[in-house]
């Protein structure tokens, strides 16, 4: 293991776990019972982390040689996950298909693939508006199963902080179903240590009273990590440089995503980039671009040769998911796989038009052959989607539309050397 002082980052000074609750802090519950937060809180503190530091720190590695354009990373799973129990089975195929994607692009680019999975904490979704229409009802939104129950019910949709409890007992059952599959088999590729989990696992650190408990100081390292994943990202909506949320990952030695969209402007990426990776590292920053297929080759290259300008190693990858969905005339929201297609192959371009390396991909996917995104070879369409249409949020795509993707991706990689 390399030295410690390689791997910790310098986070702000006198940061501490809780001094983001100093700033504005965008989509956080309003929890109406504070003594049972409290509560809960401290039995989060309490328990076992779910991910290990040297874990974290191995990914910081492996993301290090993506930076250098000597890897290329796949993160995909679900938009949102549930607090159904986990199976074997079920991790299994969601792990099959993270491996698949992975191999299929690593044999088009002859490099290694680093799986990352949406998986074991994204429990929690971020919302544009604070209520929703169910039928003839408007009700809280439903802000995923940290937060809330979805039934359309008033008392349902009250935010109840035993749910923090709840998604760290899910999330430790698939992590122990990870560890389980990487020794049954289904290992990572170049899976760095025994006991290693079959793939990296991810979420949005959306939810700061979740977290914030899980953030431990690892006794050999000195690096202090936040545990309850070995990637955590801020969203959209809450990667304001001032805010809660880029505060309170500033100072955790995870590597940290972030997603960038038609509105970033290089002054705040500028910002961004200042305050999450202030000391340039290969392997802390990865920037996730979301811009949509009409704007992303006019939007993204500036944004790109910025993080260039100020020597910022950025991993980018691509999300062709969130600026590409709509509402189909049936009322369900879907994405189009060729729009989907039209934003990587635009990502490629942007990035080495501007002398940047793609990175990676980042994809709301199942095995499943659901029915949620239109198009591709199973002439899937709108009158189709109510057939199968399991989502516990936002349209995936299915494991033949992943398959196609993939198959897209590796050429665009294979094309580019």
């Amino acid at each position: 293991m390399s030295s410690p002082a390689v791997l910790r980052s310098a986070r702000p000074p006198a940061w501490t776990p809780s001094d983001w609750r100093q700033r504005p802090a965008a989509q956080q519950p309003e929890w109406p019972d504070t003594a049972l937060l409290r509560r809960i809180r401290s039995r989060l503190a309490g328990a076992a982390p779910l991910v290990r530091p040297h874990e974290i720190l191995d990914l910081r590695r492996a993301l290090a040689a993506a930076a250098h354009g000597d890897a290329f990373v796949v993160q995909l799973g679900d938009c949102a996950e549930t607090f159904d129990t986990p199976t074997f089975a079920g991790v299994a195929a969601r792990v099959g298909l993270l491996h698949t994607t992975a191999r299929t692009i690593g044999q088009a680019l002859g490099r290694p693939v680093i799986p990352v999975g949406r998986l074991a904490g994204q429990y929690a979704k971020p919302r544009s508006a604070p209520t929703e229409r169910v039928g003839e009802l408007v009700l809280p939104s439903f802000r995923g199963h940290l937060v809330n129950d979805p039934a359309p019910d008033p008392a349902a949709r009250v935010p109840d902080a035993m749910r923090l409890l709840e998604g760290h007992a899910h999330a430790r059952d698939v992590l122990a179903l990870l560890r389980e599959l990487a020794e049954s088999g289904m290992a990572m590729p170049g899976a760095p240590a025994a006991g290693a989990p079959a793939v990296w696992t991810s979420h949005e650190a959306l939810v700061l009273d979740y977290e914030e408990p899980q953030v431990r100081r690892d006794p050999v390292t000195g690096s202090l990590c936040l545990t309850s994943t070995h990637l955590p990202w801020i969203g959209a909506r809450t990667r304001d440089p001032g805010g809660a949320h880029v505060r309170f990952l500033s100072g955790v030695d995870n590597p940290v995503g972030v997603k960038v969209g038609p509105g970033t402007e290089p002054g705040d990426l500028a910002a961004l980039c200042a305050r999450l990776d202030p000391d340039r590292e290969p392997g802390r920053l990865v920037l996730i671009s979301r811009m949509g297929a009409e704007r992303v080759r006019e939007a993204l290259p500036p944004l790109v040769a910025e993080a260039a300008r100020l020597g910022h190693p950025a991993v980018w990858l691509c999300d062709p998911m969130h600026g590409n969905t709509y509402v189909g005339a049936g009322g369900h929201k879907t994405r189009d796989v060729a729009t989907v297609a039209a934003e990587i192959r635009g990502f490629f371009e942007a990035l080495r038009s501007a002398g940047g390396r793609p990175g990676g991909l980042h994809l709301e996917a199942t095995p499943a052959e659901v029915t949620e995104c239109v198009g591709s070879a199973s002439g899937i369409t709108e009158q189709d989607l109510p057939r199968r249409y399991e989502t516990a949020c936002d349209p995936r795509l299915n494991g033949s539309q992943t398959a196609e993707i993939a198959a897209l991706t590796a050429e665009l990689c294979a094309a580019g050397g």
